[in-house]
């Protein structure tokens, strides 16, 4: 067939069958495409109206545009280091760290600090001296008794030994003996570790308390109780001047100044150890705490 319009002398190319393959096929995949764009477009539609509803076609200008709706979303995750999870398998050695162990706690060790040392007093020994002071006072004050009354005649050979067991039974032997040791000790107690001469120059008021006790002794004898006013008034003047009265404070006096040294020299030596005492304790806390290991 030819075409009338087609220029006369010039080949005119007929349709073959492969031609009409190729349209054939180019048609149809044409017509695929435009299905499957229909399907998902269908599909996006039937989507979308399921999660936002009906979607009126004036409200597709507010719906957010695919690329700022992908920025909205996603945020960039923070990298935890402690949520992290390490997972070891098998094939890796597992090394276990080594328990931090904590170190001893040094424990306090409590000293007690020695105590002071207290002083030493010389006044027992003052005390147990005078009790020999007063022993030899009263052995001396007899024998001054007897020996006056053998000036006097009333004391012989014969009977001196029944005038001496006559007067230990006596308050004149007595009383003077316990004033002179109470006397005695009071001052040793006063004096305490002084030195002898404080024996020597306070040895006098011993002498004196031996003194009245000679006299009080007298008015015990009496006795006192029994006599008036006058009598005892008399009996004391009459003793103020007694040869026996002047020996109690003689004998009272030195007596007091040499059984004095012997408490003199003790406190002498309790000074001494009571130095000795301060000195080690205070050599012991210069020298601090020692711990001994046994």
């Amino acid at each position: 067939m030819s075409d009338s319009n087609s220029p006369i002398g010039e080949p005119v190319e007929e349709p073959t069958a492969a031609d009409d393959v190729v349209g054939n096929v180019e048609d149809s995949l044409a017509e695929a495409e435009a299905a499957g764009q229909a399907a998902v477009s269908d599909s996006s539609a039937e989507l979308s109206e399921d999660l936002y509803g009906p979607i009126e076609p004036d409200s597709l200008d507010d719906l957010p545009r695919a690329s700022e709706t992908a920025t909205t979303a996603y945020e960039a995750p923070v990298y935890d280091p402690a949520a992290e999870t390490v997972v070891v398998t098998p094939s890796e050695p597992v090394v276990v760290p080594p328990a931090a162990v904590a170190p001893p706690v040094a424990q306090p060790i409590f000293v007690q600090a020695p105590e002071a040392p207290r002083p030493k007093g010389n006044r027992g020994a003052a005390g147990a001296i005078g009790l020999l002071a007063a022993l030899a006072f009263g052995a001396l004050y007899l024998a001054a008794r007897l020996g006056f009354g053998a000036i006097t005649g009333d004391v012989t050979g014969e009977n001196a030994g029944s005038k001496a067991l006559e007067a230990v039974g006596t308050w004149e032997l007595w009383i003077p003996v316990v004033v002179f040791f109470i006397a005695f000790w009071l001052l040793g107690a006063i004096i305490n570790r002084g030195r002898w001469g404080h024996w020597v120059v306070f040895g006098l008021l011993v002498g004196i308390a031996a003194y009245g006790g000679h006299i009080l002794g007298q008015l015990f004898q009496a006795p006192f109780w029994m006599l008036t006013a006058r009598q005892g008034a008399d009996l004391v003047d009459a003793q103020l001047l007694a040869p026996l009265a002047i020996a109690a404070f003689v004998i009272g006096r030195e007596l007091t100044i040499w059984f004095g040294a012997w408490v003199a020299a003790r406190g002498k030596r309790v000074t001494e150890l009571n130095l000795e005492a301060q000195r080690e304790y205070e050599r012991t806390l210069e020298a601090g705490p020692q711990l001994v290991r046994s």
